[in-house]
C-alpha cells in the first residue's frame, strides 16, 4: 500500500502556527557551505530523534513577514534564520 505525501489543505498555512514547520535545536552535523545573516549553513544537521536533514535552500516569505510554509515540499522544514532543510531518507 502506497501513500501519497502530505500536503496541506489550500490556505490551511495561513492558520497553522509557524512552529509547526522549524526544526527544533537542529545539531551541527555537516560542513559549513555558506553563511546567511552571519549564521553559518550547515550541509546537514541532526534532530533531537537522530534523523538527518540536508541544507536544500533558504524559506520564502510572505508579504508579511511570515515563512511561507505553503511553499515547503515535503519532507522540507524550517531552521533559524530561515534555512531550509529536506529530510534525508533512511538507508
Amino acid at each position: 500500500m502506497r501513500f501519497a505525501p502530505f500536503r496541506m489543505a489550500p490556505r490551511l498555512g495561513q492558520n497553522i502556527p509557524i512552529e509547526y514547520f522549524i526544526l527544533a535545536d537542529p545539531r551541527d552535523k555537516g560542513a559549513v557551505i555558506g553563511r546567511l545573516a552571519d549564521h553559518p549553513i550547515r550541509e546537514t544537521v541532526v534532530d533531537g530523534q537522530g534523523c538527518s536533514y540536508r541544507y536544500v535552500g533558504v524559506a520564502t516569505r510572505n508579504p508579511d513577514g511570515r515563512y511561507d510554509v505553503e511553499a515547503l515540499r515535503p519532507g522540507e522544514w524550517i531552521a533559524q534564520p530561515g534555512l531550509l532543510y529536506a529530510l534525508e531518507a533512511k538507508r
